[in-house]
């Protein structure tokens, strides 16, 4: 293997050891006691990068938010071969018209803003002999392109989604606030917690905040799985 190769690896190991390392501490400093995971958003990384972080048993968790990305890359792309190895989230905005085939790639989809979506995404999941889980997504900010079910809607939506007999709710994904201080981090993280203690008060559950910037903040919030690409093929 050429030198840049090996120190392109090594690079990447080390930011993955540094983001858990991170995370590690913000959970430590919130008296939580939860190992670090968190998903790592491969929209934008070298294929080369994330089979390296693949292959040496690091990356489990990888996120997606474009479906005919994700399956020119992961079903017929370099990352075929390495697909069984990795469990996939769908994390984008999901229109109708790609729920089958989110439905076919992803292991999770992640991002459930409407019951019409999660309705969809059962007829697909029952037609494909499967049980899918799923997260529904918040909307954290007042941002007019920001997808998700308003916070004082979620448990209505949750419990329609409850009734679909083919999808499985495990919890909640949210986006902070674009450009926000700590404080109003602080605030958004802090009401999407109180939403999921509320309505996913058992084990084996996930609250989905934080990305590349911010995920320290979300984690010491509560977040037990963070969103980061950035800062990890940096």
């Amino acid at each position: 293997m050429p030198t840049a190769e090996i120190t392109r690896k090594g690079a990447l190991l080390s930011n993955f050891q540094n983001i858990n390392s991170r995370i590690s501490a913000a959970q430590q400093r919130a008296g939580l006691s939860a190992g670090p995971s968190f998903i790592a958003v491969t929209k934008y990384a070298a294929d080369e990068d994330v089979k390296d972080l693949i292959e040496a048993g690091a990356l489990k968790l990888a996120g997606e938010n474009k479906v005919q990305d994700a399956k020119a890359k992961w079903a017929l792309g370099a990352l075929a071969p390495l697909r069984s190895r990795v469990t996939l989230h769908f994390i984008g905005h999901l229109q109708t018209n790609k729920a089958k085939a989110a439905v076919e790639l992803f292991d999770w989809i992640d991002c459930v803003d409407s019951f019409k979506i999660a309705a969809e995404l059962d007829r697909h999941a029952e037609a494909a002999g499967k049980t899918v889980p799923v997260m529904l997504q918040l909307k954290l900010n007042s941002s007019p392109t920001q997808s998700g079910v308003a916070p004082e809607q979620a448990g209505e939506l949750l419990a329609q989604v409850r009734q679909l007999k083919h999808l499985a709710p495990r919890g909640y994904l949210g986006i902070a606030p674009a450009g926000g201080t700590p404080q109003q981090l602080r605030a958004a993280f802090a009401a999407a917690k109180k939403i999921f203690d509320r309505d996913f008060p058992g084990p084996g559950n996930y609250l989905s905040l934080g990305m590349s910037g911010d995920y320290e903040l979300a984690v010491e919030a509560g977040s037990n799985l963070p969103r980061i690409g950035s800062s990890l093929f940096a």
